[in-house]
């Protein structure tokens, strides 16, 4: 029979899914800290604790299946008296709760997207107002997510997030200031805009897209140097954002702005409110107003009645746009979607295969740019040192999904969270490298 830890409390904060996750995460560890709370983020496995917080996933299968194995592995370990507590937060807890509490009872609780006060007062821990925008930041010193608006009023067929995120909440500009002043005294150079949707941010609170006047305040904030922007729904997108782009320096040329699709078809299926035309024409703008600018997107394959046709035109779609950077998911089934009224009629193999057939071009296409890099000369900002280099990005490139610039850290000394100008020696499909050259 396991027995009672005797060590002191010691919470581990255990974070799968995206960066809106991360940026939850840190508001929990600073609600806890405050509190007088042991906390530590993804603590080694010799030295975890004794009171586990797993802050879930629930978007797509792959996802869920991680927070699912992430569970099991520490009821497991509170079996055998690792670890005392075992929690569960985020998405997946938010979508799933009544059949988790039923297939893996062995949790302490569970908390869905919105009770994190219960889940503090579970921890021991009260909830502080005053503590608004206060975070206990788990990225690299240099940079940080800044969560400009929760859930999403879009109502797109394949997508659960309004399901575990509810309606799109913006926050008041006032609010996001204050939060960026605290980081950059904190030493944070660099904010990632995050949203489900940034391209509806302020509709809600001042009846209007207002995403540009945002940038106009935060520009304003000493110590930032770099603004990006995560998550911009192609529908309704503010072009005022792109002249404030062009002519202000620290708001980075780059977009990250998720496309799923580009087959008529399919997009009226998807209920995106664009269409190829619309589509194409916007990304023809973005790149007239602000050329040279950077666009991430993501696709999504094999959705029902995806036929090879509809397939075909994406593919030579991807060939014509060259996209700087660009993500493709096998489509996930998910319940209490709209299209989950739809047969789920491409079968796995098929969806992998298209999947990779994407990839195949966007290598190639990568492989291009990157070589035409080659002898040019960027500022880089250095997130860290890895092995026997030091890892840069340049402004086209954002943490964790895009090109690194590799410095050869036998050769050359940088210091992390500087900023330096670096010439581009050589390249590979996804990696730049070079050398630190004088200003």
């Amino acid at each position: 029979m396991r027995t009672k830890s005797l060590k002191k409390n010691k919470i581990n904060v255990i974070t799968l899914g995206c960066s809106k996750n991360v940026y939850d995460s840190e508001v929990l560890m600073g609600q806890l800290k405050a509190s007088g709370k042991d906390v530590q983020h993804e603590a080694p496995k010799n030295d975890e604790g004794n009171i586990i917080v797993i802050n879930t996933c629930g978007f797509i299968n792959n996802a869920k299946e991680e927070s699912v194995n992430t569970i099991l592995e520490y009821v497991d370990k509170k079996e055998q008296g690792i670890v005392d507590k075992v929690f569960v937060t985020g998405c997946l807890s938010e979508r799933y709760r009544p059949d988790l509490e039923k297939e893996i009872p062995d949790v302490d609780r569970y908390f869905g997207t919105t009770e994190l006060p219960l889940l503090l007062k579970a921890l021991g821990a009260d909830y502080k107002h005053e503590l608004l925008g206060e975070r206990l930041t788990t990225t690299p010193k240099n940079y940080a997510y800044l969560k400009i608006a929760e859930g999403c009023d879009r109502p797109c067929s394949f997508c659960a997030i309004p399901l575990m995120r509810g309606k799109h909440v913006s926050q008041p500009i006032e609010k996001l200031v204050k939060e960026a002043e605290g980081l950059a005294a904190k030493g944070v150079k660099e904010l990632i805009l995050i949203a489900q949707d940034l391209t509806y941010y302020g509709l809600d609170l001042y009846k209007k897209r207002n995403l540009a006047e945002l940038l106009e305040n935060l520009v304003q904030v000493e110590g930032i140097e770099w603004i990006r922007l995560h998550y911009a729904f192609p529908s309704g997108f503010p072009m005022d954002v792109l002249d404030l782009m062009k002519r202000e320096p620290k708001i980075c040329n780059y977009i990250d702005i998720p496309l799923q699709h580009i087959s008529d078809n399919i997009l009226k299926s998807m209920r995106r409110g664009t269409t190829y035309e619309k589509t194409t024409k916007l990304l023809k703008d973005f790149r007239e107003a602000v050329p040279g600018m950077a666009i991430r997107t993501t696709l999504i394959v094999g959705y029902p009645g995806e036929t090879e046709e509809d397939f075909q035109i994406l593919k030579n779609w991807v060939e014509e746009m060259r996209f700087e950077r660009l993500g493709c998911f096998a489509y996930s089934h998910e319940e209490n979607t709209h299209a989950y009224l739809l047969e789920d009629d491409v079968p796995e193999e098929v969806k992998q295969q298209r999947a990779a057939e994407i990839m195949d071009i966007q290598a190639q296409i990568s492989w291009d740019l990157n070589q035409e890099k080659i002898g040019q000369i960027y500022r880089c900002i250095i997130d860290r040192k890895e092995g026997g280099y030091f890892i840069g990005r340049t402004e086209f490139d954002s943490p964790d999904v895009d090109n690194e610039v590799l410095i050869d850290a036998t050769q050359h000394y940088l210091k992390t969270g500087d900023f330096t100008m670096i010439k581009i020696t050589d390249a590979t499909e996804f990696d730049l490298y070079g050398e630190p050259v004088q200003a």
